[in-house]
């Protein structure tokens, strides 16, 4: 899939370098819900493990070829923080700190949504986001996602602690 300035393709083991460049800074994973990675070799194990799944898409810099962060959907049989229904689907992104304030991943998450509404039919697409993951808030309100509820005391397994989080959704008759 293309936008004016990103495509969204597989990630690659290729990937790994770029991957572990932005996702070791501890402003990124951390606050998402994940530890920052710690080598190169980390972030190709991740690109296997967790980033090889269908619907997760390495965010590329036209201009550059570079991978500068990431956006996929879940759905219900994969790992996903909303309580999603079949047919929908729970969105999640990031993007490498150099890139912040550019307007890339309410870019990119406009495209995911066309795809998972127009393609996959999906009938809904939820977005969470922790409190004080204000970025994340703020791509929501401006991809036009529906505040929707807010549960307390979520286990953020991959870091060991519990956290706030927010549920905002959009279903597709609201979408386009």
């Amino acid at each position: 899939m293309e936008t004016e300035r990103l495509i969204l393709r597989a990630w690659q083991e290729s990937d790994a370098e770029s991957l572990y460049r932005y996702a070791r800074d501890p402003r990124i994973g951390p606050i998402a819900g994940w530890p920052p990675h710690t080598s190169v070799g980390n972030s190709r194990e991740i690109i296997k493990s967790v980033l090889s799944v269908a619907e997760t898409y390495a965010l590329v810099l036209k201009e550059t070829g570079e991978a500068v962060g990431s956006i996929g959907l879940m759905t219900a049989d994969t790992i996903h923080s909303a309580e999603i229904a079949a047919g929908e689907a729970e969105i999640g992104y990031w993007i490498g700190q150099p890139f912040w304030g550019r307007g890339l991943i309410p870019e990119a998450v406009r495209e995911l949504l066309r795809h998972a509404f127009e393609d996959l039919q999906y009938s809904a697409v939820w977005c969470g986001y922790y409190d004080g993951n204000e970025k994340s808030k703020r791509v929501s309100e401006k991809c036009r996602f529906v505040y929707h509820h807010t549960e307390y005391n979520k286990p953020v397994p991959l870091l060991n602690e519990y956290r706030t989080e927010h549920f905002t959704r959009i279903l597709r008759e609201d979408w386009g």
